[in-house]
């Protein structure tokens, strides 16, 4: 999938451990092994920054005077899925 930013935080982490396993083997010449870390760099990168908006998210729940969740309030520019 090129387009990452479409890419869910699950879908990255999978080919991320891919990556690393075949980083790992060893068995990649050496161009298609910088193509490949390049590739986990980026989709390292989208997995923080995924984690970070979910932080976030959870971070603005709402709490009632019980303490329980009475709601959330979307994070400005994050779409909800």
């Amino acid at each position: 999938m090129d387009d990452m930013t479409k890419m869910t935080f699950e879908d990255a982490m999978t080919e991320l451990e891919t990556i690393v396993r075949q980083l790992e083997e060893g068995k990649s010449r050496l161009e298609d092994s910088i193509a490949l870390y390049e590739r986990g760099v980026a989709l390292r990168k989208h997995c923080e920054t995924r984690l970070r908006e979910a932080r976030l998210r959870v971070e603005k729940i709402a709490l009632g005077e019980n303490g329980q969740p009475i709601g959330t309030q979307p994070l400005d520019g994050v779409e909800e899925s």
